[in-house]
C-alpha cells in the first residue's frame, strides 16, 4: 500500500484529509505542517473594498462579529466566499483566477485612490498587496492569524529521507518551506529533498509549485482545480500509473 504524507492544519482539516485518502485505499502519514494561531486583530471598517483571503479568515471574522459596512466584500476563491455567505456576509467579487494575482486583475480598475482592507494570515503574499499599491490604492492589511509549524511535525521529512514515502501532498507554499525546515533540523534535508524525487510529488496552485522548484523539490502533479480532493485524486491516480 502507498504511503502518502499529508499536511493539513489538525483543527478538522487533517481528519477530512485523512478520511478521503483513506478512503482511496493509500496508508496516510498525517503530519500537520501548519498551525493557526489568531492574533485578535479584526478588519477595518472605513474601507471602499476589503478582502478576504481564506476560509479560516472568513470564520475567524465571523467569530469575532466583524461587520464590512458599505464595504464592497471581495473573496479569494470559492472556499472563502462559502464560507463568508454560510455565515450571512454578501460577497460581492471573487476573481475567476483564484489568486492574488486574479484579485489584482479584478479590482485594478476600481481601487485608483480608494482605501482597501486585506485581511489575512501573516504569510500573504506581496503580490496582493503590491499590486493594489501599484494601480493606485490606499492599502491596509490586517493580519487576524499567524502560521507556525507545530512542535513535533516533520515525520513525513524523516520517511522521505530514509525513501519510505511513495507521495506527498502540499497545499500551500508554506507546507513546503516547513516540510523542508523539519528536515533540516533533523539533519537530513538532502536526503529528504532526493527521496521526493522518487515520490509523486502533488501542489496546490502555481504559487505552491513555484515555492517547491525554487527550494529543489519536482512537482510532479498540480491539478486544474485547486481543492484538496483534486489533488488527492490527482496524486494517487499518479500513484497507480507510476
Amino acid at each position: 500500500m502507498s504511503r502518502v504524507a499529508v499536511f493539513r492544519p489538525d483543527d478538522g482539516r487533517l481528519a477530512t484529509a485523512t478520511d478521503l485518502l483513506a478512503s482511496l485505499g493509500v496508508e496516510v502519514v498525517a503530519d500537520p505542517m501548519l498551525e493557526v494561531r489568531p492574533t485578535g486583530a479584526e478588519p477595518r471598517t472605513d474601507a471602499a473594498y476589503v478582502v478576504l483571503t481564506s476560509k479560516t479568515g472568513a470564520e475567524l471574522v465571523a467569530e469575532a462579529g466583524w461587520t464590512p459596512g458599505d464595504a464592497t466584500t471581495c473573496a479569494i476563491g470559492d472556499r472563502t466566499a462559502d464560507a463568508l455567505r454560510e455565515r450571512g456576509y454578501a460577497v460581492d467579487l471573487v476573481p475567476e483566477e483564484f489568486s492574488s494575482r486574479g484579485l489584482v486583475g479584478a479590482l485594478a480598475d476600481r481601487t485608483d485612490g480608494r482605501a482597501v482592507e486585506v485581511a489575512r494570515s501573516d504569510h500573504g503574499s506581496d503580490v496582493l498587496t503590491d499590486g493594489l499599491n501599484e494601480a493606485g490604492a490606499y492599502v491596509h492589511e490586517t493580519v487576524l492569524y499567524e502560521l507556525v509549524r507545530p512542535a513535533g511535525a516533520g515525520e513525513s521529512a524523516a520517511l522521505a529521507a530514509a525513501g519510505e514515502l511513495d507521495a506527498a501532498l502540499f497545499t500551500s507554499s508554506l507546507t513546503v518551506e516547513h516540510f523542508l525546515d523539519a528536515a533540516t533540523e533533523r539533519g537530513e534535508r538532502e536526503a529528504a529533498v532526493a527521496g521526493l524525487e522518487d515520490a509523486i510529488v502533488g501542489a496546490i496552485g502555481e504559487p505552491t509549485r513555484e515555492t517547491a522548484a525554487g527550494l529543489g523539490v519536482s512537482v510532479d502533479v498540480a491539478p486544474e482545480m485547486a481543492t484538496f480532493e483534486a489533488l488527492a485524486r490527482a496524486v494517487v491516480e499518479a500513484l497507480d500509473d507510476h
